[in-house]
Order: C-alpha cells, then structure tokens, then sequence
C-alpha cells in the first residue's frame, strides 16, 4: 500500500521531514543508470533526503504530494566526526600579486631560443613557455587546420602565441 505525503517548508524554504521535523537536504536528478541490467529512470528525478531517518522524498507528478523511500546505503552521508579542540586559524599568505602583462602591440619581433628543458622565457608575462614542434595538417571540423605545421611557443599563463617569422630566427606575437 502506497502512502503520499505533503511536505511542509521551514522558515528557511526548505521543506522540512514529517518524522524528525529536520530540515531536508535537496539532490537534483542524475543521469540515468542501469540497476540489473534495466534502465533506472528514478535517477533521474530530483529528490528530498532525510540524512537523520535515511529516507528519501520524491515528487508524485508534479501533485505537491511526496512519497517516502528508504535510502541506499550508498547514499547516506558520513557525518564529519566533531572536533575535539577548537582548531587554530593560521594567518592567511597575502595573494600573490599579478604580473605585468605587456600589449601586444607594444612587443617587437624577437629571437626566441629553446633552453635544455624546450622552454624559454615568454617576451609577454616572463612565464615559461612551451615549445610546439611542426606537425602536418589536421583536420578539424572537416576543414584543413594549418596552425601547427610550423614550429612555434605557448606561453599557458598569458595564452600568447609566438610564431617564427618565415625567413628569419625572429618569433612575432601571432592571435592564433
């Protein structure tokens, strides 16, 4: 015999479980899951849990009226053991401070050298750059991706890109 219940809102909104009167935690809807080997569309739907009576409270098509449900051992949520001492708050470091990021206009051209570890300094920000060696074509949404078939730096900080100037050892600040 299946009974429904209506659910009652603390002062905080949240609605409250009709046996210890504790407020219920929300969980949205998960993905759909295979239990046995059936597809578990229940996972789907969002539900109201009750970590203290380990139950749960699922909506009956949008009527207002909950039924109740026993929650899964895997669901219950371990309650942090108290502390037994006031834990000290340490000074907290200052942040870090940003660092200058040149425009891009205002870098000339410059030679750009691998060092032992296929990085080198960035002309931009002063972060490490990468080093990315030519690769062929590749395709990319069914269109020709030309971007990596010269040999050019990543910087990862700044997201600049320096590619050699054709001809020359001088690596020139690229948009793309």
């Amino acid at each position: 015999m299946m009974t429904v219940t209506k659910l009652q809102l603390s002062a905080n909104k949240k609605f409250v479980c009709p046996k210890c009167g504790r407020e219920l935690r929300f969980v949205e809807g998960g993905a759909v899951q295979i239990v046995n080997g059936k597809v578990d569309m229940d996972a789907t739907l969002p539900k109201h849990v009750c970590d203290h009576c380990r139950v749960f409270y699922r909506e009956l098509l949008h009527s207002g009226y909950y039924d109740e449900f026993d929650l899964p051992a895997s669901e219950v949520q371990a309650k942090p053991p108290a502390p037994r001492f006031k834990p000290r708050v340490a000074a907290q470091p200052p942040p870090p401070k940003k660092k200058r990021v040149i425009n891009t206009g205002d870098i000339p051209p410059t030679q750009l050298k691998r060092e032992a570890d296929g990085k080198c300094p960035c002309p931009r920000c002063g972060e490490r750059m990468d080093f990315v060696e030519a690769g062929p074509v590749q395709i990319v949404n069914g269109k020709p991706d030309f971007s990596n078939t010269m040999d050019h730096f990543i910087c990862p900080y700044c997201k600049s890109v320096f590619r050699k100037i054709v001809g020359t050892d001088y690596f020139q600040w690229s948009d793309k």
